[in-house]
């Protein structure tokens, strides 16, 4: 008797020792040299995140059975040129806090995933950004990023929403994905703006062998005027090229509408690829001027390893309709060109 009760209880131990989560650690660290140079000013400085986000993360999984399991990912950004932490906010309303200690800001979520999906809960990207950087040759990062994001009068949800509860759909549809998030301003029901940073954001896709296809859409409700996005992307793998194309619209009460586009593609040489890509971005706005920025980016990244590679990419900013905008850290004058390069490492684990 006793020594069945003693095989209970190491079959027991057992079961949940081998029910418990498995918890990975990664991240990546990306350190770039950027130049800038505008009509007014010139930038050198060495940063972070030339050709992907600088993170460190801790994820894991438990596997419930019956096809059930329960997960977490938290993600933070790490600015590796200086050891600090970058920013995030608590409620979609522009209240950034970071530059100092590290917070979970790219993503801070638990999850319940099986054969109906995954219920995600908590900071992750938005579908309307997903789209953005999946159709996007460089990733939206570094000097050669798209100018529909960088131009974008989306606010602050359109790259992540925190306070979300998102639905993601199960990977056997047939080629067919998608997702849903909903995102709460946690405002008290009884101030003016009390809807603020309350949103919905929508992304269905296709993807069957090299055609990958994507339409995503996004309302955030403020007290100024609500923030609407509707963008569409696609990619086509003919092997020796992947070419891209996106377009995008960002309606914003009392801003102006801004539309932008994207064309682009990679192509693997050697040990790594060639990225470029051609962006635009114009803000329709009351009054005697319609910014517009467009967006010529080359680069290449070279592969050392599978965790490791070398990269560059150059750029050119020009500007019209009274816009500004200037590359890595420089500043330019009304209707003037600003180029831009970066040269960097990254590492992954």
């Amino acid at each position: 008797m006793k020594k069945s009760l003693m095989a209970l209880a190491v079959l027991a131990a057992s079961g949940a020792a081998m029910a418990q989560s498995s918890v990975t650690l990664f991240g990546v660290l990306d350190a770039t040299y950027a130049y800038g140079s505008g009509s007014l000013s010139n930038k050198s400085q060495l940063t972070n995140s030339g050709i992907g986000g600088s993170r460190l993360g801790f994820r894991g999984t438990e596997d419930m059975g019956g096809g059930l399991s329960a997960s977490f990912w938290i993600e933070a950004g790490v600015n590796n040129d200086d050891g600090t932490g970058t920013a995030t906010d608590t409620n979609n309303q522009a209240n950034s806090s970071g530059g100092g200690g590290l917070a979970f800001n790219r993503r801070s979520t638990v999850s319940l995933g099986g054969g109906f999906g995954e219920v995600r809960l908590g900071r992750d990207y938005t579908p309307q950004f997903t789209n953005l950087t999946a159709f996007d040759p460089f990733g939206t990062n570094g000097v050669g990023s798209n100018q529909m994001l960088v131009s974008s009068v989306g606010g602050p949800t359109r790259v992540r929403a925190s306070n979300s509860i998102g639905y993601i759909l199960p990977g056997n549809l047939g080629g067919f994905y998608g997702q849903a998030m909903y995102y709460l301003g946690e405002n008290s029901s009884n101030s003016a703006n009390k809807k603020d940073g309350n949103g919905l954001g929508l992304r269905a896709g296709y993807k069957n062998g090299p055609i990958d296809a994507a339409l995503a859409f996004s309302q955030t409700k403020y007290l100024t005027g609500d923030i609407k996005t509707v963008n569409l992307g696609g990619q086509y793998d003919l092997g020796m090229v992947k070419l891209m194309a996106q377009y995008s619209q960002d309606k914003a009460t009392k801003r102006g509408t801004g539309k932008g586009m994207l064309a682009g593609g990679t192509v693997p040489m050697g040990p790594g690829e060639i990225d470029f890509s051609y962006s635009t971005y114009k803000l329709d706005v009351a009054g005697p001027v319609d910014p517009r920025t467009n967006l010529l980016a080359v680069g290449y990244t070279y592969n050392l390893s599978k965790r490791t590679a070398l990269y560059t990419t150059f750029a050119r900013a020009s500007n019209k309709g009274g816009a500004t905008i200037a590359l890595a850290g420089a500043t330019t004058a009304a209707n003037t060109n600003s180029n831009g390069y970066n040269f960097g490492l990254r590492h992954s684990f």
